[in-house]
């Protein structure tokens, strides 16, 4: 079963990953320091590279608010859709 990492934790991991790279590691003696596959050391370089830990915190709260907003549309389009029906006549 796949653990969910929060973004400071992921970042604390990639710093580390980065220490041992830099000392001459390969890459997958880093994803074994860190305890995770390849894909996924490159995976989070590539959406969390870079950041700081305030930067991550802040990406996912921007993205769970859109989430948040987005279906708040679909409702909302939704209801739109089922009152121009009624108001048709068409129940």
């Amino acid at each position: 079963m796949a653990r969910k990492h929060k973004p400071e934790e992921i970042i604390g991991k990639l710093r580390e990953a980065e220490i041992v790279l830099a000392q001459g590691g390969a890459v997958s003696d880093a994803c074994r320091r860190i305890g995770v596959t390849e894909q996924t050391y490159y995976r989070w370089r590539k959406e969390y590279g870079g950041m700081k830990m305030d930067q991550a915190r802040r990406m996912k709260d921007l993205e769970k608010e859109n989430q948040r907003l987005r279906r708040a549309v679909s409702d909302l389009t939704l209801d739109k859709l089922i009152l121009q029906e009624a108001a048709k006549g068409n129940f």
